[in-house]
């Protein structure tokens, strides 16, 4: 039996429902779990994850586990940093790598366990590409810990590169080119948290996009 805790720093992240999946699928698997939202309330244990967390961990926390988990959607060490799937969507690609990883003094640069992908058709909006990405992340871990005798990480290898971070200034639309050309933006923009939008005539026009079911 393993003692297990998750952590998302964002009580009100898009994560946490898939969260709460994962601790009861942890729990059916017949290990303790809990969920928490501040890093001061971890505990020592065999697995610490890192999941949706805006903070970065301070090392003397990091030491109570064995194991320190984080996903990263990207094939580190290539798109370290903010938002890499978003990124990658609006560099045109469908094939997404995700990576689980151990947390490290540096960001995104601990031992890679087990990488995957999360495959798009190309037509899914922000809420359906973020439930893939939450059953993916789930998927991981769950196989890191039902094998978890077995894990051995391995060191990052090759170039690295950085992705900064997104502002909702990045959810501007071009009115000079067609919704053709913009709809990855429009595929990855939050219509509430940043909307598309656009200025035309010195003001400023919001969008909101949903598939019609």
């Amino acid at each position: 039996m393993l003692n297990i805790t998750l952590l998302c720093d964002n009580p009100d992240s898009w994560i946490v429902p898939y969260l709460l999946q994962l601790k009861d699928e942890i729990q059916k698997r017949g290990h303790l779990v809990s969920f928490i939202n501040n890093y001061k309330d971890i505990k020592k244990g065999d697995i610490a994850c890192f999941l949706g967390c805006e903070k970065i961990i301070p090392l003397e926390y990091l030491s109570l586990n064995r194991n320190n988990l984080v996903v990263h959607e990207s094939d580190l060490p290539k798109g370290k940093g903010w938002s890499p799937l978003t990124w990658m969507i609006l560099e045109g690609k469908n094939r997404i790598p995700i990576t689980l990883f151990e947390a490290a003094k540096n960001v995104d640069s601990g031992d890679i366990y087990l990488q995957d992908y999360i495959e798009l058709d190309g037509t899914e909006l922000l809420s359906e590409i973020k439930h893939l990405q939450g059953k993916k992340t789930n998927e991981l871990i769950l196989k890191f810990i039902d094998n978890y005798s077995k894990m051995q990480g391995k060191p990052q290898e090759g170039e690295e590169s950085f992705y900064r971070k997104r502002t909702p200034k990045d959810s501007e639309l071009d009115i000079n080119k067609t919704i053709d050309e913009q709809f990855n933006l429009l595929r990855v923009v939050d219509n509430e948290k940043y909307p598309a939008f656009f200025y035309k005539n010195g003001h400023k026009y919001i969008l909101k996009i949903y598939k019609d079911k």
